[in-house]
């Protein structure tokens, strides 16, 4: 498997995404479970942006799922100027440019959305970053996982709770970290969250993020890597955050889900609709009724 992987990471990324959007459906097609989570995902972005010809964008989010796992393969193994050359245009630098200029420590965000980890890689050549990561469930996958996302000047730390003083460090001493806002929180193992609307509907939302950025007043990027047509290269956004986070835990959660919204609709078919946004995790308080909407 290890040796199958790296071989996926060699090849022209047109080739890595044909290969891939081949894996979508053949996932689709194996997994009742994920066809479900993928059409009710879909339908509530649907439902609460208006989005038309909702088949279209599930055919292509199907397609988009699986090139998402074989582009990992470049992201993890392609040097370096490889994975500089494949980003054609970086949009909103300029506000990275803005925090480092300001000795301001820096929080990138980013979503389940396009190649989040080929983002990750592509911004640690530019800027050191500490990202947060928990152990994929394919223990086979963990070193090459770990090789790939510490070149240049990215490290990592892992999703507990010395992970975060890990992060916790490094924004007190004006670095920049990475962190995923749409994971849902374990709160078994020491995750911390509350119920936000998310596309409409209850969503088990990390209260994180906007404690680190409050404990160093760190400038929030959320952040993201499009994938191009026709294997073209990708497209990383940055944006800021519209606004300060609230003091309320429930509003700020809610400012977290309303910028991956946002970068949603960017590129709605490369977010990762099949992930079970809306499950109650163990340990987590039941979602809000009807009578009792999140903020």
């Amino acid at each position: 498997m290890t040796l199958l992987f790296r071989l996926l990471g060699k090849l022209p990324l047109s080739l890595n995404h044909r290969i891939g959007a081949l894996l979508g459906w053949a996932g689709w097609m194996l997994s009742a479970r994920h066809r479900r989570i993928t059409r009710e995902n879909l339908s509530r972005y649907a439902t609460s942006t208006g989005a038309q010809n909702l088949d279209a964008l599930t055919r292509a989010a199907i397609a988009a799922q699986g090139q998402g796992i074989t582009e990992l393969a470049i992201a993890w193994t392609a040097p370096l100027p490889r994975l500089q050359m494949l980003v054609v245009e970086c949009k909103g630098w300029e506000h990275v440019e803005a925090a480092l200029k300001g000795q301001r420590a820096i929080i990138f965000v980013s979503p389940h959305l396009g190649c989040y980890d080929l983002a990750g890689r592509y911004l640690s050549t530019r800027t050191p970053i500490t990202a947060m990561y928990r152990p994929p469930k394919q223990a086979w996958l963990e070193p090459i996982m770990q090789a790939g996302r510490v070149r240049g000047a990215g490290s990592t730390v892992t999703a507990d709770a010395a992970g975060v003083r890990g992060l916790l460090r490094t924004l007190k001493h004006g670095g920049s970290v990475m962190i995923l806002p749409d994971q849902v929180p374990a709160p078994e193992q020491g995750g911390d969250g509350v119920w936000a609307n998310f596309f409409g509907a209850p969503a088990f939302t990390m209260t994180l993020l906007p404690r680190l950025a409050k404990s160093a007043n760190a400038a929030v990027l959320f952040c993201f890597a499009e994938r191009l047509p026709a294997g073209a290269g990708y497209r990383v956004h940055i944006e800021p955050m519209t606004e300060p986070y609230s003091a309320d835990r429930a509003v700020a959660a809610r400012q977290t889900n309303a910028m991956v919204e946002r970068l949603i609709g960017r590129a709605p078919a490369q977010y990762l609709w099949g992930y079970n946004r809306y499950k109650q995790p163990a340990g987590a308080t039941p979602p809000p009724g009807p009578q009792e909407t999140p903020s």
